[in-house]
């Protein structure tokens, strides 16, 4: 896939000191950004777009958040990193916070998405040998097919994609794929006694938005209940009000033994993330077995505060309910004859692009781009559309304007 577009000399200079001295293991859009507010970005000529990916939901409250880079600034201002060897008045605020947001007994803060995966896998693991008596070393996690949790060499080790996983073993024993959404095939996992753990996405977002049954969640939920098996729920990116609902497991009333959040627990600010549990799974880690340096540190505690303070004051996930259901009601009027499929929760959506030409759901996604609207196609022919949750009906309504044109200026 070649870049298509027509650039300016700067942005030419900046893409091609990136790529000489940058690791080429992403593949963007040419397109060279320096500014971001609210639900726009701009780019190093003055240009200015539509964000509709929102760093893959990282930045649901928005770019730069006012409220959010207060609690930055002030806490930046004062103590940024203690480590774990000494304890911060932040830390604790934080941890009373969120557990009294979610309604969990303990938090395990981390940095990233995939450390959080990984905290959450460890946690299930010890609490299998500890808790429910599985034989050392024979713990099970189940896991689904077109899975994405991260792309560390454990996390890669069960996942269905070539690009994922090729050439990167041996893999990591100790888990079972399982198709998504069939709750029968999970049942029959189950019957495993070493089963430990059910990892599931409640959407697949990097799967192309693959929305599950209505129900499917609620019954996984039971049949790990009646197995005694822990349901883990990989939140990163459905979770924060991004589809409708603080949670996505909201949408079926599910309450998640081990929660897993990342991306906008910090509003795109810096890499802040958490595992939630009650205390018969978190208090199976004792000192020493698990950490991070940079984990709850106080500069990640405020500004993760602040992030979840400001989805529950200005309605966030009411706005995703209204703009998701109103966004894809207006891709539909479209009625573009090479869009198949119009899927989607909240403000987490997507389009098919069925066309002969494998690289239409790129070109598509540059024309948008040179029309002022950023999105980026995944696995091909899929193209997601998620912009920050403070979108407006006027700016949507430009917004679905801008792929309506594109769509028919290339296909």
């Amino acid at each position: 896939m070649m870049n298509t577009v027509n650039t300016s000399k700067e942005t030419q200079r900046l893409l091609e000191r990136e790529s000489k001295y940058g690791a080429h293991n992403y593949h963007p859009l040419p397109v060279m950004l320096t500014k971001g507010e609210g639900v726009y970005v701009w780019d190093v000529d003055g240009k200015r777009y539509y964000d509709f990916l929102s760093g893959y939901s990282a930045l649901n409250q928005g770019h730069r958040h006012p409220k959010v880079m207060k609690a930055f600034y002030e806490q930046a201002e004062k103590l940024t990193l203690t480590s774990r060897a000494f304890h911060s008045d932040a830390l604790g605020e934080f941890a009373e916070y969120i557990t009294k947001y979610f309604g969990y007994d303990k938090v395990l803060p981390m940095n990233t998405g995939a450390e959080a995966v990984e905290t959450a896998l460890k946690l299930a693991r010890h609490w299998g040998y500890r808790v429910k008596g599985v034989e050392d070393n024979k713990a099970k996690v189940i896991v689904c097919e077109n899975n994405f949790h991260g792309r560390t060499i454990n996390i890669i080790s069960f996942s269905t994609d070539p690009e994922a996983n090729k050439d990167f073993g041996p893999y990591t024993p100790g888990y079972e794929v399982i198709p998504y959404n069939d709750t029968k095939a999970l049942e029959k996992a189950l019957q495993d006694k070493n089963v430990v753990g059910f990892l599931v996405e409640p959407i697949q977002g990097e799967a192309g938005v693959d929305v599950p049954d209505e129900g499917y969640l609620s019954k996984a939920y039971a049949i790990c209940k009646e197995a005694n098996v822990l349901f883990i729920a990989d939140e990163i990116q459905t979770g924060l009000a991004r589809t409708g609902k603080i949670l996505a497991c909201d949408h079926e009333n599910v309450h998640p033994d081990i929660l897993i959040l990342g991306k906008a627990l910090s509003a795109g600010v810096m890499p802040v993330s958490a595992v939630l549990a009650d205390d018969e799974i978190m208090l199976t880690i004792k000192p020493g077995e698990h950490g991070s340096t940079y984990g709850g540190n106080p500069l990640a505690c405020k500004v993760a505060i602040a992030s979840l303070q400001v989805l529950k004051d200005e309605k966030m996930a009411e706005n995703a309910e209204v703009m998701g259901s109103y966004l894809r009601k207006r891709l539909a009027e479209i009625n573009h004859p090479n869009v198949s499929i119009i899927r989607g929760k909240g403000l987490l959506n997507a389009i098919v692009i069925d066309h002969p030409n494998k690289d239409a759901a790129w070109e598509v996604c540059v024309k948008m781009m040179e029309n002022g609207l950023l999105a980026k196609p995944t696995h091909g022919d899929k193209i997601r559309f998620a912009p920050p949750l403070v979108i407006t009906q006027e700016q949507m309504d430009e917004c679905v304007d801008i792929i309506s044109r594109s769509l028919k200026e290339v296909l």
